[in-house]
């Protein structure tokens, strides 16, 4: 009995590429630069107007002059703005660290229980859960300082930082229910075997591989935080605790707006969030896709 031989298929022919397809990709990449330069430049110009103008004298600072280079360079307006901003930018550190760091770690806990330990009806529970996200300051400003008033909670920065804890618990936990449900569920039935309970996986097994998630939760909460003015101008009333975007709204001048001084406590109040998403902006992205890869 014989048996027949395979005949291996047939190579697939790969047409080349015509010369049509390469002289357009040739011409794009001149086209794809050029807007990305365009497009860089439209994004740095107010960077460049708060700069410039930041380095003029006060005589100098007439909006039909905000393109020109001043001609004589001077950091007076620095010096004063340092000089008005300092307290202030201590008060949104104090502001924006605990509340950032206690939002994100009770954000942990509740995307591992929603993502880990499944109970019933926790896909219902998460939804409400979420609709604090979508519930405006100015809804629950006048109960929230009612609530505040009765409970005798201290005023100022506690008030403030309580007041971003729970708001930044929903969003927290969004961030780490998505990375978590990424996480293989052999690790948890490993921790399992192991007679590990529910605070030890966490610790032990999901804590080490969270860094990622804890990133990306804390440049969203400091920056969030940092940024707020609603919460801090209806929560605080004493100047002297005021966080410095507060602040920042009142370094306008009652007869003559000082723009150059405006401009450098702009920058100023400004470069805490640029030097977080610097150090921490290439782990930002990889956190996001890791949590979007499921759940």
């Amino acid at each position: 009995m014989s048996t027949a031989s395979a005949v291996p298929p047939a190579p697939v022919q790969i047409e080349p590429r015509s010369w049509w397809t390469r002289a357009r990709r040739h011409r794009a990449t001149p086209v794809k630069y050029a807007g990305l330069i365009l497009l860089a430049v439209i994004i740095l110009t107010p960077v460049y107007v708060l700069i410039v103008t930041s380095v003029k004298g006060v005589a100098e600072t007439d909006p039909s002059h905000a393109w020109s280079l001043p001609s004589l360079w001077t950091l007076d307006a620095w010096r004063d703005a340092w000089t008005q901003l300092s307290p202030n930018l201590a008060n949104s550190f104090k502001l924006a660290i605990p509340a950032t760091l206690i939002s994100i770690v009770l954000g942990s806990l509740n995307g591992f229980v929603l993502s880990k330990w499944r109970f019933p009806g926790a896909d219902i529970f998460f939804t409400f859960f979420l609709f604090g996200m979508f519930i405006p300051y100015q809804a629950v400003m006048i109960p929230l300082t009612q609530l505040f008033e009765d409970v005798h909670f201290p005023a100022g920065i506690p008030r403030l930082v309580f007041a971003h804890i729970v708001y930044g618990i929903p969003i927290t936990a969004l961030i780490f229910r998505s990375y978590y449900a990424t996480i293989p569920e052999e690790l948890m039935e490993a921790a399992r075997m192991d007679r590990a309970g529910m605070l030890r996986t966490y610790w032990s097994v999901i804590l080490p591989l969270s860094a990622p998630a804890f990133v990306v939760a804390a440049i969203w909460q400091f920056t969030s935080i940092w940024n707020d003015f609603l919460f801090a101008v209806f929560l605080i009333t004493d100047p002297l605790k005021w966080p410095v975007t507060v602040a920042l709204n009142n370094t306008t001048g009652s007869l003559v707006t000082p723009y150059n001084l405006q401009m450098a406590a702009a920058i100023l109040a400004t470069l805490p969030t640029l030097v977080v998403y610097v150090l921490l902006g290439r782990y930002f992205m990889r956190g996001l896709m890791a949590g979007a890869l499921k759940g």
